[in-house]
């Protein structure tokens, strides 16, 4: 548990600066959920496609921060990053955090 918790900062702040550069992709997300959400039955297919296409896009980029900085590391540490960082992506960016927990 100690290990992981070295990580907890760096991965808090990653969050962070995902948050803020991808601001406008997290907002279109949240836009296409709610158009989803709230369209009739003969548009809600469609526009559930666009929402997934927007979530994939998040889930991507986070994939791409995580992996990147897990390449640095050597394979326990890595194994602990990931962890610390799967858990936190899951608590704060749950919707869009999905393909982290497929792996």
């Amino acid at each position: 548990m100690l290990r992981r918790r070295r990580f907890q900062k760096l991965v808090d702040r990653q969050l962070d600066l995902f948050s803020d550069d991808e601001a406008q992709l997290l907002d279109e997300a949240r836009e296409a959920d709610s158009a989803w959400t709230n369209a009739e039955a003969d548009d809600s297919e469609e526009l559930y496609g666009d929402y997934q296409l927007v979530v994939d896009a998040i889930g991507e980029r986070l994939h791409d921060i995580r992996e990147t900085y897990a390449e640095s590391l050597d394979e326990r540490a890595a194994d602990d990053y990931r962890a610390t960082f799967n858990r936190a992506a899951g608590k704060r960016l749950r919707r869009f955090s999905g393909l982290l927990e497929d792996e």
